[in-house]
């Protein structure tokens, strides 16, 4: 190893020396394919040992050997390591200190390092060098970019040495891995609360703070990270890049297609003990055992009403808040709820995705698709208590309950009239606007 250029000084904290760059100093990236660039001569190359090996051609000292600019060391430095760059320098003061000085405009969040913030700001920009051909995501780093591609070409080096699954990325493995080991590393200090998985303990850490940076630009909602914002941003444009290799469907975001493809598989990591059905994911796992238990932790501040999963009670709460975050772009309109959204946008591209094998018929609705179905096999699975009389479709059996239990849930605002049947009431409604 060569000569150090920068001696420990009095007073070190820790007395460490580095004999490789990489692992205490990251080389400045610049936007294009090539990251790293000599601050000698200003050439680029796409590695770090490409400008390590040129830096010591041209003046006989590795990378991390030198300073920037010729820059005498930091004043005031108190542990004695040897850096090259001021960034590194900074970047390892800070740890010790605990300052993160650098600031990201867009959100606020803060690194301890320009480096850092200068990767992070690349999530708002989309601009980063490594564009993937299936879904223009744009990926700051090479080694994501190969990583993300499988996600598109369902490659799966990885393999669990347990079970045999694969997986596309190194992490996941790791991750899935303690589904049989049982181990939980993340420890949240506020509750004790303990999970295997990071992102899911980030999560969770946001449920204290109340922290929610990332915000949608086209309807005003916040999120605590930017994944959960880019998957939000898909409700209002529709995009679904997302596509099952086995029946074609497609999804907005790759989780959801995950989890998908657990009803082809079968092998999902989480397995209920009551009934066999396997999950993708820990808290779909967790929201389907409460239907065997009858728990329903989650309760509505407005009325009560309790529900086995937290989606599921922010969604209800709309009903009492009037919330409405998904607007049509084509016609303006707003609604509480993504399904309804979705089918909504298909009487603007007339798509009709549930097509009968039988006649050809095409429908908006799976409900409506399944209830004709039954028009052919003659099935009528609903079956009236009061009377016996059975029907093919759920919708007409609450309607024709209602002539037993006398329910009018439709009821006229300006004489007080009430109905049974929704388009009752919308004629009802009509006679008012022709009076007036």
């Amino acid at each position: 190893m060569g000569e150090r250029l920068l001696e420990s000084k009095e007073g070190s904290q820790c007395g460490e020396t580095f004999a490789q760059a990489p692992d205490h100093m990251p080389i400045k990236k610049t936007p294009g394919v090539k990251p790293y660039d000599c601050s000698v001569c200003g050439d680029v190359f796409i590695t770090y040992s490409f400008v390590n090996n040129h830096i010591s051609a041209d003046t006989g000292q590795k990378a991390h050997e030198y300073q920037k600019y010729g820059e005498e060391p930091s004043a005031g430095s108190q542990s004695g390591k040897a850096f090259s760059y001021h960034d590194s320098f900074q970047m390892h003061e800070s740890p010790q200190t605990g300052e993160k000085p650098y600031e990201c405009k867009e959100c606020g969040k803060t690194f301890i390092s320009l480096v850092g913030v200068q990767r992070h700001m690349i999530l708002h920009s989309g601009d980063g060098p490594y564009k993937c051909k299936f879904c223009g995501k744009a990926l700051a780093y090479l080694s994501l970019y190969l990583a993300h591609e499988r996600s598109h070409t369902g490659e799966k080096p990885y393999e669990c040495k347990h079970c045999g699954k694969g997986f596309g990325w190194f992490c996941s493995l790791q991750t899935h891995e303690r589904t049989h080991t049982g181990e939980k590393p993340y420890a949240c200090k506020e509750c004790g609360k303990a999970f295997s998985c990071f992102s899911s303990f980030r999560r969770h850490r946001w449920t204290h703070t109340g922290e929610k940076p990332y915000e949608c630009e086209k309807c005003g909602k916040a999120f605590s990270c930017p994944s959960s914002v880019d998957r939000h941003k898909r409700s209002h444009t529709g995009e679904k890049p997302y596509g099952c290799e086995v029946c074609g469907k497609t999804f907005a975001d790759l989780r959801s297609v995950q989890r998908h493809m657990v009803l082809h598989t079968g092998d999902g990591p989480h397995k209920c003990k009551v009934c066999g059905k396997a999950f993708y994911s820990s808290s779909s796992f967790q929201r389907h055992e409460r239907t065997h238990t009858g728990e329903k932790p989650y309760e509505c501040k407005h009325c009560g009403k309790a529900f086995t999963s937290s989606k599921s009670n922010q969604i209800h709460e709309r009903i009492h808040t009037g919330e409405k975050p998904y607007v049509c772009i084509q016609c303006g309109k707003a609604f509480s709820y993504s399904k309804s959204f979705r089918i909504h946008e298909r009487t603007h591209t007339g798509e009709k995705p549930y097509k009968c094998n039988q006649c050809g018929k095409a429908f908006y609705y799976v409900s409506s698709f399944r209830s004709h179905e039954r028009t052919h096999i003659g099935e009528k699975p609903y079956e009236c208590e009061h009377c016996g009389k059975a029907f093919s479709c759920s919708m007409n059996f609450r309607i024709h309950e209602r002539i037993h239990t006398g329910e009018k849930p439709y009821e006229c605002k300006e004489c007080g009239k009430a109905f049974t049947r929704f388009n009752s009431y919308r004629r009802h409604e009509r006679s008012h606007a022709v009076n007036i």
